[in-house]
C-alpha cells in the first residue's frame, strides 16, 4: 500500500489451513523452545500424530543436529500443503491477535518488516534492533531450512514502545468489524488464541499512521522497534535476504519477498507481556569471592534501595552498584562476571531457583531487579544490544507460535 511506503513495515499476504483441517493441531510453540527437553517436543509430535501441522514446516533446536536429514522433509511438506490446499491465502493485510496465557491476554498485529531497515551488528543504528546480542554462529544451521524453502513462518515478536497506546490497541477496540480467522487452544499448556483479519484500507492507513507519528517523535538514535523474541531468526532472515539480493538486478530488488519478514507487533505497554529478570548462580565459589568479582562496580549494601541481592547459604545481602558500566544493573553484572576466566555460571529464572541452588550446592546467587519496560528502548539506544540473558518475556508456552505462513519466493 502506498500509505506505507515510507516505513520499515507494510502488510502481507498471509497463509493459513483451510476450513477442513484441525487448527489445534496446526499451530506450535517456537522452534528455539525446550531445546533441551526432546520428551516436551515428542509430546507435540505425538498430539498432531498424522494431521497437518506447522511442527512439519520447523525443525526445533532440539533435533539441530539432525537438520541435514530434517531440512528435504520440511521443504517437501511445504510443498505439499501448497499444493494439496492444505495451505490457503488468508489475508491480504495485516492480522489482529489476542493470545492468553497465565499471564494474561496480550495484543499483536502480525504484518512484514522491510529487511533493510535490520542490522543485528553491534553498533547498530538502524530504525530495527535486536535487544540481545546476535551469536553470528547460530544463523547457519538456520539457513539451511530458509534456503530453498517456499515458505516462512515466525516466532519473532517485535516490540513498539507506545505509551499511549496508539497502534495496536484502536485494533483491537474495533475487532468485531474484522473477519475471525481463527480461534484455538494451543498444545503444550500455550493458552488460547484468536486471529482476526485486518484489510481494510481505513484502518490499514490508520496504523500506518500511528507509526508514522510515533517514528517522528523518537529522540535522536532513537529505536522505532525492538526484536524481544526471535532475534536469531530475523538475523537469518537479514543474512537470506543479503544472499538472494545479490542474484537480483536492480529493479527487482524492492518489492521481492525475502525482503521482507513476518514478525508479530507488540506493544511493551501490554499488561501480559512480563519481563521476568534472568537471575545468576556462580557454582564452586563464595560469597566473598564473588564480592571480589564485582568490586569495580563499587558495591555497598543498601536495604532501602539494592541493585541487586547476594544470595549465600548465610543469607541475603542487599547491593547498590556505585560505580555503574551500563546503564542496567544487569549489565554491570554480566560485563564484570565475563571478565573471569573459567567461571561455572548459570542463568536461572526466579528466586526460589536461586535460594534452592544455594542451599544445596557450593553456590552464590545473585538476584537482579524486575526490568522497567520503560528503560528497554532508551538502554538499547544506548549501550547497544543488551548483556545476553538480560530479561525474559514469559516463560517458555508463553513464546509466540507459529501460526500464519508467508511465501518468501518470487513467482
Amino acid at each position: 500500500m502506498e500509505v506505507f511506503k515510507d516505513l520499515c513495515v507494510r502488510p502481507g499476504t498471509f497463509y493459513l489451513p483451510g476450513e477442513k483441517e484441525n487448527m489445534a493441531a496446526w499451530p506450535v510453540v517456537a522452534c528455539d523452545q525446550y531445546s533441551a527437553q526432546k520428551d516436551v517436543w515428542q509430546q507435540a509430535y505425538d498430539f498432531v500424530g498424522g494431521q497437518p501441522s506447522a511442527l512439519r514446516l520447523i525443525i526445533p533446536e532440539a533435533y539441530l543436529d539432525e537438520s541435514d536429514q530434517r531440512v528435504p522433509r520440511v521443504q517437501s511438506a511445504m510443498d505439499e500443503y501448497l499444493q494439496s490446499g492444505v495451505l490457503k491465502e488468508a489475508v491480504r493485510g495485516m492480522v489482529l491477535v489476542r493470545r492468553s496465557t497465565q499471564s494474561g491476554s496480550r495484543l499483536g498485529l502480525v504484518l512484514t518488516v522491510d529487511l533493510e531497515a535490520y542490522d543485528f551488528s553491534p553498533d547498530s543504528k538502524s530504525e530495527i534492533r535486536p535487544t540481545e546480542g546476535t551469536i553470528v554462529a547460530r544463523i547457519p544451521p538456520r539457513q539451511k531450512v530458509r534456503r530453498g524453502a517456499k515458505l516462512e513462518l515466525s516466532h519473532v515478536l517485535l516490540l513498539c514502545d507506545d505509551a499511549r497506546r496508539t497502534i495496536i490497541e484502536p485494533v483491537y477496540a474495533k475487532r468485531d468489524q474484522f473477519r475471525l480467522l481463527y480461534d484455538t487452544p494451543l498444545m503444550l499448556n500455550g493458552g488460547h488464541i484468536q486471529g482476526w483479519a485486518v484489510e481494510d484500507e481505513e484502518t490499514l492507513s490508520q496504523i500506518a499512521q500511528a507509526i508514522r507519528t510515533l517514528k517522528a517523535n523518537l529522540p535522536e538514535n532513537g529505536i522505532l522497534f525492538a526484536v524481544g523474541d526471535g532475534n536469531h531468526s530475523l538475523a537469518t532472515a537479514k543474512a537470506h535476504w543479503e544472499e538472494v539480493k545479490k542474484t537480483l538486478p536492480e529493479a527487482q530488488r524492492a518489492d521481492h519477498p525475502a525482503r521482507f519478514a513476518m514478525v508479530e507487533l507488540m506493544n511493551i505497554y501490554d499488561d501480559a507481556l512480563i519481563f521476568e529478570p534472568i537471575h545468576r548462580v556462580i557454582f564452586d565459589a563464595t560469597g566473598d569471592a564473588v564480592l571480589d568479582m564485582l568490586k569495580d562496580a563499587g558495591l555497598t549494601e543498601d536495604a532501602q534501595h539494592p541493585d541487586l541481592t547476594l544470595v549465600t547459604k548465610a543469607g541475603d545481602m542487599p547491593l547498590c552498584i556505585t560505580k555503574p558500566l551500563h546503564s542496567l544493573p544487569v549489565g554491570t553484572v554480566q560485563q564484570l562476571l565475563d571478565k573471569q576466566p573459567g567461571l561455572k555460571l548459570d542463568y536461572v529464572h526466579g528466586d526460589d531457583a536461586v535460594r534452592g541452588l544455594v542451599q544445596k550446592e557450593n553456590a552464590v546467587g545473585i538476584l537482579l531487579p524486575p526490568m522497567d519496560k520503560a528503560l528497554l528502548f532508551p538502554a538499547v539506544a544506548k549501550n547497544g544490544p543488551l548483556p545476553r540473558k538480560t530479561f525474559s518475556m514469559g516463560e517458555a508456552n508463553e513464546k509466540r507460535y507459529y501460526m500464519e505462513a508467508r511465501k518468501i519466493i518470487q513467482e
